[in-house]
Order: structure tokens, then sequence, then C-alpha cells
């Protein structure tokens, strides 16, 4: 009994020590691509890290030092004007990040194509934001600048981000030259894919809603032919207004075509609405 209270004491303190893991393996991916592939290749890609690659390029200003001096008092003023809910994670890769940055300025570029630097750049970029988010923390920066934005406006919090990250893009645009801002457009998405495939993996599943005069027959199929549970959903028909149950079923990308099969065996009138799910949570999925 005392040795499994014990590691129930242990777990959430070991998951804690995981997520300021992560914070710093994503915050030293995100400094180290900055470095080889973005900042060489004058990409400013939107965020804290853009701003830098301009003030570079105008000023000469260390990069290192300009995200400190954005970063620090960015988060300051989160805490102020939004609440302590960022917590010691967010702060620890707010003044991390621009750390390795410096210590890592010393790498020659890794290339010297734009367009390799963009894709890459976007691809470390986002792998890093992908691991830090899932240490359920931020490098701060401009989404800090986004939320206060958010709150005092009511504008949405996407168009705040879209509306700074542009901003810089089209600075970018005018201190280099259109291309520069082109590249830097590519590595602004490739990014925010990137952390999407971190977020939610390659795995695509499929959920299918399907109407039938067959509903017994269908809802048994898939249960002892495919292996996956069904939910009857109560519905009716918009032109009858009869009841009409709809199945809803969620299955593997590669189950997908053994279940249209199967329904086209037992009903070939049945209607079939098919949607991708991005994360699927639960018994026979990913666990929470």
């Amino acid at each position: 009994m005392t040795r499994k209270r014990n590691l129930i004491e242990i777990q959430p303190k070991f998951e804690m020590a995981l997520e300021y893991v992560f914070v710093l393996i994503g915050s030293a991916i995100v400094a180290l691509s900055f470095n080889v592939f973005l900042l060489p290749n004058q990409i400013a890609s939107g965020g804290v890290s853009g701003i830098s690659t301009i003030l570079l390029n105008v000023f000469g200003w260390e990069p290192a030092y300009v995200q400190w001096a954005f970063n620090i008092p960015l988060f300051i003023a989160g805490v102020i004007l939004l609440g302590k809910q960022f917590g010691v994670k967010t702060l620890v890769g707010t003044i991390f990040l621009p750390l390795v940055v410096f210590l890592t300025s010393h790498i020659e570029p890794w290339t010297n194509d734009a367009l390799l630097g963009a894709l890459f750049g976007g691809i470390g970029v986002g792998l890093g934001l992908g691991i830090v988010f899932r240490g359920n923390a931020s490098t701060g920066g401009t989404d800090l600048a986004a939320q206060i934005i958010n709150k005092y406006t009511g504008l949405t919090l996407g168009t705040c981000v879209v509306l700074i990250d542009g901003l810089i893009v089209i600075t970018a645009a005018i201190v280099f030259d259109i291309e520069r801002g082109l590249y830097a457009l590519i590595a602004l998405y490739v990014t925010s894919k990137t952390i999407d495939i971190v977020q939610v993996g390659f795995g695509r599943s499929k959920t299918a809603m399907i109407i039938t005069n067959k509903q017994e027959e269908v809802r048994q199929g898939i249960l002892n032919k495919i292996d996956r549970g069904v939910t009857k959903l109560s519905a009716y028909g918009g032109f009858t207004d009869h009841e009409r149950p709809v199945l809803m079923c969620v299955v593997d990308q590669r189950e997908f075509t053994k279940l249209k099969q199967l329904v086209k065996t037992l009903d070939p009138a049945a209607f079939v609405v098919v949607m991708d799910a991005a994360e699927v949570l639960g018994e026979g999925f990913k666990r929470a």
C-alpha cells in the first residue's frame, strides 16, 4: 500500500520534470533551426525571431539580445495583464531559447539556398514549438502580444497572430526584397503544418456517418467484422420528418475501405458521409 502511494506521489513529479525537458529540447531545436536555416538566409518568418533577423540586418544587433529584449518584457506584461497562467515553464522557454541562439551563433549555415532554408527552417521551428507545446508551455514572444491584443481589442486570437506575423513578413519584404518575404511565408506555413503533425501525429482516422434502412445489420457488421464501436445518433429526415437514426463510427485509415465495402454489401442504398478525424482519443485509439 505504501509503495503504491509512493508511486502515485512520484508520477506527477515525473510528468512535471518531463514537461520541462520538452520545453528545453523544443527551445533548443527552434534556436538551432533559426541559426542554421533562417537567419543566414534572411528569412523572417514571423515572431520575435523574425524581428531579430530584420534588426540584425538593419542595425547589426545581436539576435539573442533582441529576443531577450522583446521576450522578457512581453512575459512580464502578459503576467500583469493576462494573469499568471503562463507559469514557470513559459518563463524557462522565454529565457532559454535566446540563450541557445547565442551559444550556437558560431555554427556555419547548413544551406545557403533560401528555399531549402525556408523549408527546413520551418520544419525545425515547427518541430521545436510542437515539442514545447507538448510540455504545456510556450516560448513567449509575439504569442503573448497576440493574447494581449486579443483581450483588449476583441479580435480573435488567430487574427491577432496573423496580423503580427503578417506585419513582420511585410517588413522583411521591404527591408530585404519581395522574394525573401515570399520565402518567409513558406517557412511560416511549413511551421504551422509541422506543429500540427507533432501535436496530433501522422495518423489520420475517418469518421463515418451512416444513414441506412438496415441499421441493425450494419451495426452488427461493424461490431463483428471490423471490431469497431458504433454510436446511434437520434435524427429526423428533413423531407419526411420521419425518425432516421444515424450510425456514427470512427475507424483507422486502413479500415476505411473495409467499412465502405461492408456498408455497400449490406445496404447499397445507404447514405454515407465521411470526415477526417485529426485526433481520436479513447479505447482502440490513442490514449489521452
